[in-house]
């Protein structure tokens, strides 16, 4: 299962000039739509002066999440460029926003194309790339009496805890990555049922604890 991709650490910056325009770079990590308008609201009251302000964005692995504007450059000749970057360096969930400051003299289609390619190449040129995984999250609901055995399973089967409460009933969160989501669940049901993992499934049921994926 490819579960895994390439994304950047922190916003990174880089700057191209061409003909008296200079092409500012901003590249951000970027993993909900939501996120735009805050962003090129941000830019647009750093540069207020600019001409364009064109982007390209990527989200998720398969490939069909993706946005780009060219705002009032001839079509494709921002937008586009900038997303081939993304691609080229193997990176998603990454937003690249290219503002143009125009010099007086028009670069012309290919001109376009190669300047904001090469914004974009310098803004990633200096980022921090990190390998990242895409995870589902389960919600175990237990009793108090029953946690020391359920916290000592987690940790014997390296499963990370993203939250948790405990009172009379308790809540926990955990997080696994999806190519391990399965076998994982099924060797925490064998520990929690001191039974072999062969003599579990998945739709085996540890009566004093369940096991609820609540994410997909």
């Amino acid at each position: 299962m490819n579960d895994s991709f390439l994304t950047l650490t922190e916003p990174t910056y880089g700057e191209y000039k061409e003909k008296g325009s200079k092409f500012l770079a901003y590249c951000f990590p970027f993993d909900n739509e939501n996120q735009l308008p805050e962003i090129m609201e941000k830019l647009k009251s750093d540069h207020p002066k600019a001409r364009h302000y064109c982007f390209a964005y990527k989200i998720g692995i398969d490939n069909n999440r993706y946005r780009t504007n060219d705002d009032g450059e001839p079509s494709g000749t921002a937008g586009k460029p900038i997303l081939g970057q993304i691609a080229s360096h193997q990176l998603t969930n990454v937003l690249i926003v290219v503002v143009r400051y125009f010099g007086g003299t028009k670069l012309g289609a290919s001109g376009l194309i190669h300047a904001y390619r090469q914004a974009a190449i310098e803004g990633l040129t200096n980022a921090t790339v990190i390998e990242q995984f895409l995870t589902s999250t389960y919600e175990l609901n237990f009793t108090y009496e029953h946690m020391g055995s359920i916290m000592a399973a987690l940790k014997n089967l390296y499963i990370d805890i993203t939250d948790k409460s405990f009172d009379s009933t308790c809540i926990v969160k955990i997080e696994i990555r999806n190519s391990e989501a399965a076998q994982k669940i099924i060797l925490l049901k064998s520990h929690l049922l001191g039974i072999s993992s062969d003599q579990v499934s998945e739709d085996t049921v540890v009566g004093y604890c369940s096991i609820i994926k609540v994410n997909e």
